[in-house]
């Protein structure tokens, strides 16, 4: 794997020069520019907290104070945004890119290098934010939130390994992303992220297992709001799943890289 990213770092102002130029793209010909990226989450956040706090009232078992349940809710729908944004970005990526791979010669795994790198910038600014909104609230969650750091990298590290094989079959199989837009919203769905996982019932624990988002979800909601440290256990899973993806999503790129650009 080394070997294959060695190219990617010699062709990191291509890269670097990508995210800005798509940073700049987004909102180039917006009022209010950048400031959007401000906007777009602060009102989510404060729509959040205003209905489900204020209006709904909303509790987790066994826990209280008025924000606790928005708290909840921010940090399970970012954790996922940041997966999503990855995953749904690279099933597309090598068919919105078809031009630029036929045209120059370049190491084809910039473009997942791209889309990942654009995405954390895109979370890190929103998940700022939501840090921001919990300072002021007094619901800072301390050390703990130091865990955030390998908890949100094995995030990132299944969406791009999902990506990756989701990208590299879309060339040649183009119902792959239809199919995985549809998955990923039921995927959402069945992962406790606006529900506590406590309210299933207990045959539905079994399957909650296999998911491997469930556990890195669960490890950044109970950070946020319980100040609890990750079950590092809890998490070999997902992580043993990142690597596998990430593995088979570089088999396939490797096998299929020739025939790519014929395919597009």
């Amino acid at each position: 794997m080394i070997k294959h990213l060695r190219p990617v770092w010699a062709y990191r102002s291509f890269v670097l020069g990508s995210v800005k130029r798509e940073f700049q793209l987004k909102y180039r010909n917006s009022l209010f520019g950048a400031a959007w990226n401000i906007i777009n989450p602060l009102a989510m956040i404060l729509v959040y907290t205003l209905i489900f706090s204020q209006v709904m009232q909303a509790k987790l078992p066994g826990l209280g104070g008025a924000y606790v349940y928005s708290i909840y809710l921010c940090a399970g729908i970012l954790s996922w945004g940041l997966f999503d944004e990855i995953v749904s970005r690279s099933k597309n990526m090598f068919l919105e890119h078809a031009n630029l791979l036929k045209k120059i010669s370049f190491p084809r795994l910039c473009i997942p290098v791209t889309i990942t790198l654009s995405a954390s910038l895109n979370f890190s600014i929103v998940f700022g934010l939501f840090t921001v909104f919990l300072l002021l609230t007094g619901n800072f969650p301390g050390i703990a939130y130091a865990a955030l750091v390998p908890v949100l990298g094995l995030v990132v590290l299944l969406g791009v390994g999902l990506g990756m094989v989701l990208g590299v079959l879309n060339v040649f199989f183009r119902d792959i992303g239809h199919f995985a837009g549809l998955f990923i919203t039921f995927w959402f769905w069945l992962t406790p992220i606006v529900y506590p996982a406590s309210i299933l019932p207990d045959e539905a624990r079994p399957l909650l297992a296999l998911n491997p988002m469930a556990a890195p979800i669960a490890a950044v909601q109970g950070i946020v709001v319980q100040s609890q440290w990750p079950q590092w256990g809890s998490l070999i899973y997902p992580a043993a799943t990142a690597l596998m993806l990430c593995a088979l999503g570089a088999h396939f790129f490797r096998r299929r890289a020739g025939e790519m650009v014929d395919e597009l």
